[in-house]
């Protein structure tokens, strides 16, 4: 198990609401959703090169989309 440490989050009624509700209808737990949330918005891995699955030369434009994919030695 990852060790944590317990802090407290201070939210509005209808936020708590929602996220309970969503957290029942996904069958998981309120914090685990928090953490999800926090890791995508704000401790998502840092993404290089110009598009994140592409870290070559950026050169071409959009419009070259198939021939620098297909076509690159």
């Amino acid at each position: 198990m990852t060790p944590m440490t317990k802090t407290q989050v201070y939210l509005p009624e209808e936020d708590l609401r929602a996220l309970h509700r969503i957290a029942k209808e996904r069958g998981r737990p309120v914090a685990e959703l928090i953490r999800e949330a926090i890791r995508q918005v704000w401790v998502r891995p840092t993404i290089t090169g110009h598009v994140a699955l592409w870290d070559g030369p950026g050169s071409a434009t959009s419009i070259d989309h198939d021939r620098v994919i297909y076509d690159a030695p």
